[in-house]
């Protein structure tokens, strides 16, 4: 939604910062007070301001989706091709083209259609509920019904309805890794005042609208709605920002407009050719050159092009990648570098105990990924018995549990928690251990606590041991927990030294002791800070990586794609991740927004040449720095889930947005979307992204290199003064038994098994590149000059013109339907696979030979074609001619990789 000009409540984009005014002229510019508002008040806002919600995105109509699939260079001229067979009355051609072009459209719709609803599937339809004051009195309400002006509670396990000024705070701590990528959650302050152009991240009286209320309570009043809140300007900007195109469309677009210009040029050639030397009538030639130009045009490509990318759809999604757009599903095959969010991306976005550090300087490792307790604890690559604990160990993990707010169980098969992510940390830890919170506390019941405070920075609960006697269980910032300890001052500095040193690499630094305590609660007063106690260790906390993500990211550098991770979270933290990630990165290589913001477009472009980490970045900058890795000429695939990435992934060549964390916002800017939240399925996403990519490249080689050979046939004999070597009607046959269902066919075509050992193609590199050049050139002299010679020896032979043509038409087919098994594989023998591997290109080709033969015998045939049946002299040497196709080819292979020193990979 978005306010009216007239809206006395200024703009929270366009006016002051409200974390800059203090809470008494907060209420006066937005005429509130802290009892809240009347119900009348609140009412007339949300007539005049409109409902507290972000613009949906409509699916797409099913007729929209349809007409979507004439926005193809290709398609442009095929229906030119038609157009003009509708001028000269060839209805057959014209209706033949409209039917291809039809059925592509149907099967790339039903395709659409089905993703679409994939995606929709993952959105989430629970509705928020909010705590507002209204005359006086706290009452719940949906979300969509809060305005400017609202007094509005927050506690634990609430999300932010809109976004909120702090008027009071307690304890209060919100998770907004969404908007900023940081994982841990910020502890706010209501009394904090700070400059007006202060970060989103640094904005401690301020709760934005989406975020999460982890620990705590609180009160505020709010200050935005709908589009004017900080996630509602992120989703204004990316209306703003052009979708980038896949790579799939971008080379085709270059290769179909070079079609069109050499089948431009052929065509008056032949036709001038025609009337010069034969003196064959204008329009005589002209309904030849449309025939040879419907022969010639790959009309099945179209079709071939929607099936490959259908099928390369319904593999991705079996991997679970959802495709949205079918031109995407190769695009992460031809990506060249992914920029990757890091929190609940790279990472789980929960933390988890990675390092345990004992007074005694004993250092032990703790496995596992997130919150669910399924890890070891090593020590010196032992691992640790839970009925055998090192000394130490024991009261550690006892703290840990007993000291914590949270909840960790099973239910339903599933992991389920609640609670500040440090305390479900703790519990895990202790369940690794086969330390339950419910045994510890039957052993050692509660009698108080001292719940965590940002300003003291640390907790403590008090229990009574079964001997009777108090116990006091401590943990917090190490600082804080040391200096309540009974150690000497040096042994403080030696332990402060082993924190830092911690914190240097990333991790979230614990402390925890111990000591007597109180055994019975003063319900008059609350409990003292505790002192004299014994310090037991620390705890280095980090949000890990993914199961699978390391492998992943090597994976992506074997197929010589590059990594770059965008975050908002510390370059610390940002660098550790890296590292984990096996990522080689120098500090030099860490970039940060602060950085970024000074430099000029061309600077950045410099930056991001080298720099693969990039932390504290505001979406703005991930949208600047995207838009930079495309002009230093990388095809750019985004992930990320946050409202925070959404910008980022729309401009993107391709994105892609996690389907179970990510946001709606993201998810509607993706072309992609991850199903399992799982970076290491954006591998196979790159795979099958190249099979699919391979596929069509086979497929336009089959269809252009036997189009050449039709135009250079024609042309040899024109310019010798034969007669026209095949009719009209025959160029169109050819065109339906040699394209019609072998190109669908080869869409099918599985993968060789090296997708993933060579480097992507450079994003310059045309579709119908050098190589394809050659061998097009090498079929098309050689089918088309055999043809030509033979054509030539039948009529020096006396052989009638008809029956010429006819065994030069059995000769073309011959040769093409041989020639599809060259085109399975660019550089691997025809023979290193069977062709049973491919059912649908066998049984394609076999089809559509015997449609020929049985053409050649049957009287329609016969009638509309002109052919007959032929000797089996003449077979035998016509079969032995088309031969030699796999002869040729398998000679340029060998050739071809010995020469560029490749084998069986690319």
């Amino acid at each position: 939604m978005s306010h009216p000009d007239t809206n006395p409540v200024p703009n929270a984009v366009n006016g002051p910062g409200w974390h800059a005014l203090s809470s008494r002229d907060l209420l006066t510019r937005f005429d509130s007070r802290e009892s809240g508002l009347s119900v009348e008040d609140a009412q007339k806002r949300l007539e005049q301001y409109g409902v507290n919600r972000l613009p949906e995105a409509e699916s797409p109509p099913l007729w929209k989706i349809f007409f979507r699939q004439f926005q193809s260079p290709f398609v442009y001229i095929l229906l030119v091709a038609a157009v003009l067979s509708l001028v000269i009355k060839e209805w057959v051609d014209a209706g033949f083209i409209f039917g291809v072009l039809c059925l592509n459209a149907l099967i790339g719709t039903i395709q659409e259609w089905k993703a679409e609803k994939s995606a929709r599937s993952l959105q989430q339809l629970l509705k928020i509920r909010a705590t507002v004051e209204r005359d006086g009195r706290i009452v719940e309400t949906e979300a969509e019904n809060v305005v400017p002006g609202d007094i509005v509670w927050l506690e634990s396990g609430n999300r932010v309805p809109a976004d909120v000024r702090l008027l009071l705070s307690h304890g209060l701590e919100i998770n907004e890794s969404l908007l900023t990528g940081e994982s841990l959650a910020v502890t706010k302050d209501a009394r904090w005042q700070g400059e007006d152009q202060v970060p989103i991240g640094d904005r401690i009286n301020m709760g934005h609208a989406g975020t999460i209320v982890i620990r705590g309570r609180g009160k505020g009043v709010v200050v935005a709605t709908g589009l004017t809140t900080e996630v509602g300007r992120i989703a204004r900007s990316m209306m703003g920002t052009g979708q980038g195109k896949p790579p799939l469309m971008v080379r085709m677009e270059r290769f179909s407009q070079m079609l069109a210009w050499v089948v431009m040029v052929v065509i008056a050639v032949v036709g001038l050719l025609g009337i010069l030397i034969k003196g064959y009538g204008v329009m005589s030639m002209l309904m030849f050159g449309i025939a040879l130009a419907v022969a010639v045009i790959p009309e099945g490509l179209p079709v071939a092009l929607t099936i490959a990318l259908a099928i390369g759809t319904n593999r991705m999604a079996r991997r679970g990648v959802i495709v949205r757009r079918l031109a995407a599903v190769e695009g992460l095959g031809s990506c060249t570098l992914i920029a990757s969010d890091k929190t609940g991306t790279l990472t789980c976005n929960e933390l988890t105990v990675r390092e345990i550090r004992l007074p005694g300087e004993m250092m032990l490792e703790v496995s596992g990924h997130g919150f669910v307790p399924k890890g070891e604890v090593t020590f010196e690559n032992t691992v640790v018995s839970p009925t055998r604990l090192p000394e130490g160990l024991e009261p550690l993990l006892r703290t840990g549990v007993l000291c914590n707010e949270a909840d960790l169980h099973q239910m339903d098969g599933e992991w389920v928690f609640r609670g500040d992510p440090t305390d479900i940390a703790l519990l895990s830890l202790g369940q690794k251990m086969e330390r339950e919170r419910e045994t510890l506390l039957s052993a050692f019941p509660q009698v108080n606590q001292i719940p965590f405070e940002p300003e003291y920075q640390f907790s403590a609960s008090f229990h009574k041991t079964q001997d009777g006697v108090g116990l006091v269980c401590v943990k917090g910032s190490p600082e804080r927990v040391i200096s309540m300890c009974t150690a000497m001052p040096e042994e403080k500095n030696r332990l402060l030294g082993i924190a830092e040193d911690m914190a240097s690499r990333g991790l979230r630094v614990l402390a925890l002791a111990e000591g007597a305590g109180p055994v019975v609660a003063d319900e008059t007063h609350a409990p003292a800070e505790p002192s004299g106690l014994t310090f037991l260790g620390f705890v280095g906390m980090i949000d890990p990586l993914r199961e699978g993500v390391r492998e992943a990211v090597a994976n992506c550098r074997d197929a010589g794609v590059e990594v770059a991770i965008i975050t908002g979270d510390h370059p610390i933290t940002a660098r550790a991740i890296a590292r984990d990630l096996g990522l080689d990165i120098s500090e030099d290589q860490v970039v940060t927004g602060t950085e970024i913001e000074s430099k000029t477009p061309e600077e950045v472009k410099e930056i991001v040449r080298t720099a693969r980490v990039f932390a504290r970045v505001a979406p703005n900058q991930k949208l600047e720095l995207v838009s930079a890795m495309q002009e230093s000429g990388h095809f750019v695939a985004v992930t990320g889930d946050g409202v925070n990435d959404a910008p980022a992934l729309r401009k993107a060549n391709i994105g892609s947005a996690m389907g179970k964390s990510g946001t709606d916002v993201a998810r509607e800017a993706a072309e992609l979307v991850i199903s399992d939240d799982n970076f290491a399925t954006i591998v196979g996403g790159v795979e099958e992204g190249r099979i699919a990519y391979n596929n069509i490249r086979k497929v336009i080689f089959m269809l252009i290199s036997t189009g050449a050979a039709e135009v250079v046939l024609v042309m040899l004999a024109v310019s010798m003064g034969l007669p026209l070597p095949l009719t009209p009607v025959q160029l169109l046959w050819l065109n339906l038994v040699t394209q019609g269902i072998q190109d669908v066919g080869m869409a099918f075509e599985p993968g060789e098994g090296d997708e993933l050992k060579y480097p992507p193609r450079d994003p310059g590199e045309p579709i119908f590149n050098h190589l394809m050049i050659e061998r097009t050139a090498i079929i098309a002299i050689v089918m088309g000059g055999m043809g030509f010679a033979l054509f030539q020896w039948l009529l020096d032979s006396n052989v009638p013109l008809e029956a010429a043509r006819n065994i030069l038409l059995l000769f073309v087919v011959l040769f093409v339907n041989i020639h599809m098994v060259n085109c399975r594989s660019e550089y691997k023998s025809a023979f290193a696979f069977s062709l049973w591997r491919n059912p649908f290109l066998a049984i394609g080709v076999t089809t559509a030979f015997l449609f020929h033969v049985m053409a050649m015998h049957v009287p329609l045939g016969q009638l509309v074609l002109k052919t007959q049946p032929v000797d089996v002299e003449m077979w035998v040497l016509v079969t032995g001619l088309a031969s030699t196709s796999i002869l040729l080819m398998e000679w340029h292979k060998r050739w071809w990789n010995r020469r560029h020193r490749r084998k069986t990979v690319r």
